[in-house]
């Protein structure tokens, strides 16, 4: 079968100014792509599937298609098609494999009480995706293909669409090279691919996490790759992130490159304080700190409900200062996966501080994570018009 027709989402132009996620005032449909849909003889048993969605761990099970589009420099954006999941196959020489070309995303649908499905500024991802792409010299996939791939696979595998508090889809599209070629220059070929996986909460349990302070190792540097979504830059944090874990962390936090001690963010989302008077502070964006959607939700949500939301630098000297004398008294992490999630305290080779208690969630970050949950779920007024339903 071959799906036709329009692309229920609510797409509008999207740019990026400054710091700043922006939406023009032009509103309008656009067609959706012509997606070919292949499904799999083998389809996941209706038992079997709620099992699984039972208590999903995170990024562990996946529906059963996926949303594929090839690039050539000869045809451009073609073959798309929505088509059982399954392992790829590439040439050892693709150039994914020697020079890293590979960006991704992630976003989540949601299910409302009554059954319908919806996602959370979708066309911030597919901006964010294309400026990723020009970062890594790939070829940008238009937004609508980037949207358009994602409703044909959500019409495919809504059923995989989990309810519930915490539950959601989350949808990781990518995009790898995959020219065969060994030679330092772009590449003249590209795969994208949309993945999906129901998922619970990213971090286990209600109470603060522990952060390892990264005093050794670095994420990213001025005019690097920190604020484009590629897989280079999540690698790099492994071997830290196995040094918090050794000292009993969660999470790890990245300084500056340039003087080691200007907080940047964390191995997998963003960081932001609460100070004693309610405020709320992040650093700034400035091209080491990827520009997070859920990190610019929350600082327009906030300043909707009347906080102040401060952009400024942070040296990790004050941070473990002002939370010991109770000058700070929260500490969040903010991401697609982790939505907003609570910080009990940082630790470093010189010693620990706690955040409030160090184990229960902040009165500001508890306000903060109902209201952005309530939007994204559907419970909430949406004056930003932020939530897209996808038609059913």
């Amino acid at each position: 079968m071959r799906m036709e027709g329009r692309l229920f989402l609510d797409v509008r132009k999207r740019m990026f100014r400054n710091d700043e996620i922006l939406l023009t005032d032009e509103v309008g449909y656009v067609a959706m792509a012509d997606f070919k849909v292949e499904k799999t003889s083998t389809p996941t048993p209706a038992d079997q599937r709620r099992v699984l969605m039972e208590d999903p761990k995170f990024g562990r099970v996946f529906t059963d298609h996926m949303a594929v589009i090839r690039y050539t420099e000869e045809k451009g954006w073609h073959d798309a098609k929505v088509m059982p999941r399954q392992p790829l196959q590439i040439d050892p020489a693709s150039t994914v494999l020697h020079y890293g070309q590979e960006i991704f995303e992630g976003l989540k649908a949601y299910r409302a009480k009554d059954g319908a499905i919806s996602l959370f500024r979708p066309e911030a991802n597919a901006a964010r995706f294309a400026a990723s792409a020009r970062r890594l010299s790939m070829a940008e996939l238009p937004e609508e293909l980037f949207l358009g791939a994602i409703e044909a696979l959500l019409q495919v595998d809504r059923e995989w669409v989990p309810s519930g508090q915490d539950k959601s889809l989350y949808l990781r599209p990518f995009m790898i090279s995959n020219e065969v070629f060994l030679g330092v220059k772009a590449a003249s070929e590209y795969l994208f691919i949309v993945l999906a996986s129901p998922v619970g909460g990213y971090f286990g349990g209600s109470g603060g996490i522990p952060v390892w302070v990264s005093e050794t190792y670095t994420r990213a540097a001025p005019g690097g790759t920190g604020e484009a979504k590629c897989g280079g830059n999540y690698a790099s944090s492994l071997l830290p992130q196995r040094e918090a874990a050794e000292n009993g962390c969660s999470q790890v936090l990245f300084l500056d490159a340039r003087e080691r001690r200007f907080i940047d963010e964390m191995g997998g989302m963003n960081v932001m304080f609460v100070r004693k008077d309610g405020s709320v502070v992040t650093p700034p964006l400035g091209g080491t700190i990827l520009r997070g959607i859920t990190r610019d939700s929350i600082l327009k949500l906030g300043r909707h409900m009347g906080l102040t939301m401060v952009e400024e630098p942070l040296d990790i000297n004050d941070i473990f200062a002002a939370a010991a004398s109770g000058e700070i008294t929260e500490a969040f992490a903010c991401g697609t996966a982790a939505v907003i999630s609570p910080i009990g305290e940082f630790r470093r080779e010189s010693g620990t501080v706690a955040f409030g208690d160090g184990t229960t969630e902040g009165p500001v970050t508890k306000r903060l994570r109902q209201a952005l949950c309530g939007l994204q779920r559907g419970t909430e007024e949406d004056p930003f018009k932020w939530v897209y339903p996808v038609q059913a």
